[in-house]
């Protein structure tokens, strides 16, 4: 998963992907635990950050190059990029809009319930879909009708650039289980921890036992999305001080008239608002490729991350020249 995520990366920064790439890097933990234990049958519906999880389902890594690359060779025939992929033979589909991976997961779930009997349906979102309507309609249909479903919440703090606690009230795993759902918080970087307590919530799931809800905190190094302004501002500070300063006095000015309190206190705001997130990138960094070698012998690990990377490498490589052949005969 983090290969790909990196290939991607590379891809896009070399103006061959286009719009905003989200990557899943730093969520990785919480993918494998959570995948680790889904069988044939067993369905995922998820978010924008959609191509971990399909990795570790085991989708094909070149088709994925593809789509993302908008070659017609790709998973979707390049019309889905990396937000909006359909997998039919994995049970998988994603969807940009927030919070909807929730309801197409309570479809999934209630499918299995007449067609797969003991299969589950798991959905994958962030902390920042918590408050959209559908998803607490689809947490209560869930409840109500005891499906099997797990609900994955993967918690980074930051709803896109505002702090999460800012904008939700109460906590999220007390309001899960106010709707009658089995409800648990875990350390999103020990993806140990993740399967432990995934596996629990899922065998319970397939005996009938009704849907639960698992929050997995996690770390993005790489913010809201790959070149992430705030985080350039982090980097880059006298650089992006000298780029950002004259619009920024310029909308505080708009906002604060002649007052120069006013124009402080407005930049202060902006200033905090960076502090804070310092903290976050610079004192809480929890790797869970750090946390996962830490279990593994180091040759072991060495040797599992260099399958995986040549894997990667080597998809990455035909993708792109199948895309390239396929664009010189459109040319032509």
């Amino acid at each position: 998963m983090r290969s790909f995520e990196e290939a991607q990366a590379a891809m896009w920064r070399d103006g061959l992907i286009s719009g905003e790439m989200h990557l899943g890097i730093g969520e990785e933990g919480i993918a494998a635990g959570v995948v680790g234990n889904l069988v044939d049958g067993d369905a995922m519906a998820l978010d924008h950050r959609s191509t971990p999880p399909l990795v570790a389902r085991g989708a094909d890594l070149e088709s994925l190059f593809l789509e993302v690359l908008g070659s017609e060779k790709g998973l979707c025939r390049g019309q889905g990029g990396h937000m909006h992929l359909l997998a039919p033979e994995l049970l998988a589909a994603s969807d940009g809009i927030v919070g909807a991976a929730a309801p197409l997961a309570c479809g999934f779930a209630l499918a299995a319930r007449h067609l797969l009997p003991g299969r589950v349906a798991v959905a994958f979102f962030g902390e920042g879909a918590a408050n959209q309507g559908m998803l607490l309609e689809a947490l209560n249909l869930a409840a109500v009708w005891r499906l099997p479903v797990l609900f994955v919440c993967k918690d980074n703090g930051w709803s896109i650039t505002t702090r999460s606690r800012q904008l939700t009230g109460g906590s999220l795993v007390r309001r899960a289980r106010a709707f009658g759902l089995r409800a648990h918080a875990v350390d999103g970087s020990r993806f140990d921890a993740v399967a432990r307590v995934s596996a629990r919530f899922i065998d319970r799931a397939r005996r009938g036992g009704g849907p639960g809800f698992l929050l997995a905190r996690c770390h993005r190094p790489h913010g809201h999305f790959l070149g992430d302004p705030m985080l350039r501002m982090l980097n880059e500070p006298l650089g992006q001080a000298r780029q950002l300063g004259p619009a920024l006095m310029q909308a505080t000015l708009a906002e604060g008239g002649a007052r120069p309190a006013a124009r402080l206190t407005a930049l202060g705001g902006v200033g905090g608002r960076v502090a804070r997130l310092t903290l976050q990138y610079t004192l809480r960094r929890r790797d869970p490729l750090d946390r996962a070698r830490a279990l593994l012998a180091a040759d072991t690990a060495a040797q599992i991350e260099e399958r995986a990377s040549a894997e990667v490498r080597a998809a990455a490589r035909t993708a792109l020249d199948r895309a390239a052949l396929s664009q010189a005969g459109e040319g032509r």
